[in-house]
């Protein structure tokens, strides 16, 4: 084969252990995240990159002024969303790169069998002529008939 992008495979048990984790993970998660509707996420006030240094100076100010605010503002709940927030993203940050890594290597993997499977295609179609697989290499061979033409196999360096 002429491409190999993900040579590392894991065993049964490896698996296990990665679903172990992703299952501690939901566990230990699961009791503070939220989950909003498509509504509510497109109602949301959002405090993106821009707004942060607005918030955390806020916070600042409040905690520091606390004559200046009614006693039914929360400020203790707003120091705490401020600090969970940071703290999650930290996480996420980390999840996300993750998940990336996760993609690349699926979209890889799948790169690789479909390389190597039009190069086997190739192989059946050039050897397979008198080897009784003509009813095989036809079945295989409707997967190009929408393209309306037969896609190129990967030559080999034969």
């Amino acid at each position: 084969m002429k491409q190999n992008y993900a040579q590392v495979h894991f065993s049964d048990e490896q698996w296990t252990q990665v679903d172990q984790a992703i299952d501690a993970l939901v566990v230990a998660l699961n009791p503070m995240l939220v989950a909003l509707s498509t509504q509510q996420r497109s109602r949301a006030v959002k405090m993106g990159d821009g707004s942060q240094a607005f918030c955390r100076k806020a916070v600042e100010v409040i905690q520091e002024s606390p004559q200046l605010i009614p006693g039914n503002f929360d400020t203790a709940e707003l120091v705490r969303d401020l600090k969970t927030h940071d703290i999650l993203n930290q996480r996420l940050v980390r999840v996300t790169r993750l998940q990336e890594k996760m993609a690349n290597t699926e979209m890889a993997l799948g790169s690789d069998v479909m390389v190597a499977a039009l190069e086997g295609y190739h192989y059946l179609k050039l050897a397979g002529k008198h080897e009784g697989l003509d009813a095989l290499r036809k079945l295989l061979g409707k997967r190009f008939e929408a393209n309306g033409r037969e896609a190129e196999a990967p030559q080999s360096k034969a």
